[in-house]
């Protein structure tokens, strides 16, 4: 919105409107603005939910702390979304295509949320959407993206190209003066550190481009239900969600920058992306928005985001690395969604694996998503392969701990775009 308007002004010669041509300064006004209504428009959304009586149903689960909760507002994403949508709105170029692709993963998975927590608060029923229409929605969404993606002539790369001297090793790192469309990716570890999906139908003959556009958009749908599901199941304690999305946010936000920058993607060795910028200007309002939201979402925690905010963030994080050809690094990155979702697969397929061969249920941890299960005293009378710790986490620690090991991650995953 402004970004034309100041572009206009700037032809006519008018001072300091070229501000805008520069991606820092709409990032830093973007992260600024995202912030200021986050935490300003924060407490009137929360008294309007308290008014409308949207609080929290919490089970006994015999957790620390955990009853206190009960009644606490939630539905806490709108504040997340809205904190997104109104600095993009001023600050981003609003016909550029990720920024598009942005902004449908944002409504899309943001009504899918809110539609999960209205049923669950308003009619009462925990289950909340149907499990299967809440796939259907995300594989949808996984559909859209990944075709856009692929068919898209706005959507495409300009590849670094390695040159090699006769000891086989790289002198130079060039980036391909033209523009192509490819299914091509960023490996981490690798030397040779693109990845293309069309090897994994180079069996397919002359079907091998229709089997390419097929592996593509299931693998974009997969990364997208993973993800966001990853994260709904991270939002169990106060701030856990909304830190860990805002110190990805930073990690996507540095390699968005440095894939959009041609001497960077040369330095990195990585595929130049023209139009990428723009998601920095994104990921700005995204850090903003989730630092803002923990004002308030912090221990102890006033509001919850619920399904409206952990749903939109999961998909809006996976969106974005494969947006940027990073979807690889997203097990390192995002290394504490994985954990969390892993640890209820295993307890899942343990139990009924135990059931069916001793006749009763075996668990590995003592509750799952994993931050439960420091919560839960050892040797309390519950039957897991793992006691430690025997001494109940508090909450507010728990939560920084988890923090601390998502800088961690974020950072080897940065790191490894060197490390080959």
């Amino acid at each position: 919105m402004l970004y034309d308007w100041f572009a206009y002004l700037d032809q006519i010669d008018f001072p300091g409107a070229g501000v805008f041509k520069y991606i820092s300064f709409r990032s830093g006004m973007a992260i600024v603005f995202a912030l200021f209504i986050s935490t300003t428009i924060g407490r009137w959304i929360i008294n309007k939910l308290r008014l409308l009586q949207v609080g929290e149903m919490v089970r006994d689960l015999g957790l620390e702390g955990q009853m206190s909760k009960k009644g606490t507002p939630t539905m806490g994403g709108i504040i997340i979304i809205i904190a997104i949508l109104i600095p993009i709105a001023l600050f981003a170029r609003l016909n550029n295509i990720y920024i598009i692709l942005m902004l449908i993963t944002t409504f899309w998975l943001g009504a899918l949320g809110f539609a999960d927590d209205y049923i669950k608060v308003f009619k009462k029923d925990k289950k909340g959407v149907h499990g299967k229409f809440k796939i259907v929605a995300q594989v949808g969404l996984g559909l859209i993206v990944g075709m856009t993606l692929y068919l898209s002539p706005e959507a495409v790369i300009r590849e670094n190209i390695e040159v090699v001297n006769h000891e086989n090793m790289i002198e130079e790192v060039r980036i391909h003066p033209s523009e192509t469309k490819s299914t091509k990716t960023t490996i981490p570890f690798i030397k040779s550190n693109n990845f293309d999906y069309a090897w994994l139908a180079s069996w397919a003959g002359e079907w091998k481009e229709e089997a390419t556009w097929l592996f593509f958009v299931l693998i974009v749908i997969f990364i997208v239900t993973a993800v966001s599901n990853g994260a709904n199941l991270t939002d169990g304690l106060d701030g856990l969600a909304a830190g860990s999305s805002a110190i990805i946010g930073v990690g996507l936000g540095i390699l968005a920058y440095m894939s959009s920058h041609i001497e960077f993607a040369s330095f990195l060795n990585i595929m130049f992306l023209p139009g990428a910028e723009e998601l920095v200007v994104f990921a700005a309002a995204f850090i903003g928005a989730t630092i803002g939201f923990l004002w308030y979402n912090s221990f102890p925690a006033q509001v919850f985001m619920g399904d409206t905010g952990s749903l939109t963030l999961g998909g809006i994080i996976a969106v974005f690395a494969i947006i940027i050809r990073k979807e690889l690094l997203i097990p390192i990155l995002c290394g504490m969604f994985l954990v969390e979702s892993l640890s209820v697969m295993l307890q899942v397929t343990y139990f009924k694996y135990t059931r069916r061969k001793y006749g009763e249920g075996r668990r590995i941890f003592k509750m799952t998503p994993l931050h439960h299960h420091f919560q839960k005293p050892g040797n309390a009378g519950i039957q897991a392969l793992i006691q430690r710790p025997y001494n109940v986490i508090p909450e507010s620690k728990l939560v920084v701990r988890f923090w601390l090991i998502g800088i961690i991650l974020a950072v080897i995953a940065i790191v490894t775009l060197k490390v080959r």
